[in-house]
């Protein structure tokens, strides 16, 4: 099994994608009251800044500022996620259909990449990635691909147009220029 070692940078600016398990599901967008509450339960807990987010129908981009003297950010999104896996399973959510089971060897019976002893239902993909942020330039190069992601998609032709972004804060604050 792989080992991954992320760095653990105290006060850092880091840039993050998170996918779901299910790539073209709408998820996020159906669901996007429990992952807002999630969200915010998990900021409650273990503060962090949110710089720029942007949720798309099945991803998330985001750029964190952690506290002085605190570089964990994979606790964060595993509380993120699986209070929102588990505020979905409450309301009736159950794993997808359509991941094929394992037929054969230690796994037999079970879907692809669930571990029944950590109750996963397939929900995200299991990691996420994660950019650390090197000085102010890349900052706003980060922060601007936030922005910019629903128009590289094709969902909007502006980045304003896409209700589900940090954007509007930034334009609100008078800091959007596109």
């Amino acid at each position: 099994m792989s080992q991954y070692i992320r760095p653990r940078v105290p006060g850092a600016s880091v840039f993050f994608t998170v996918n779901l398990q299910a790539r073209g599901s709408a998820l996020l967008l159906d669901e996007i009251c429990h992952l807002r509450e999630a969200v915010r339960r998990t900021r409650a807990e273990r503060p962090f800044r949110i710089d720029a987010w942007v949720v798309m129908p099945d991803h998330i981009h985001a750029v964190w500022t952690l506290p002085e003297g605190d570089a964990d950010f994979s606790t964060r999104w595993g509380a993120i996620k699986a209070r929102f896996t588990m505020s979905l399973r409450k309301a009736g959510f159950s794993p997808p259909s359509d991941l094929p089971v394992v037929q054969s060897g230690r796994y037999a019976g079970l879907k692809p990449g669930l571990r029944v002893a950590k109750r996963e239902c397939g929900i995200w993909q299991r990691r996420f990635w994660e950019h650390h942020i090197r000085g102010p330039e890349d900052f706003a190069a980060c922060v601007h691909y936030c922005h910019m992601n629903p128009v590289k998609h094709g969902v909007v032709a502006r980045p304003e147009d896409w209700l589900y972004s940090s954007v509007h804060r930034e334009i609100r604050l008078g800091r959007f220029a596109a």
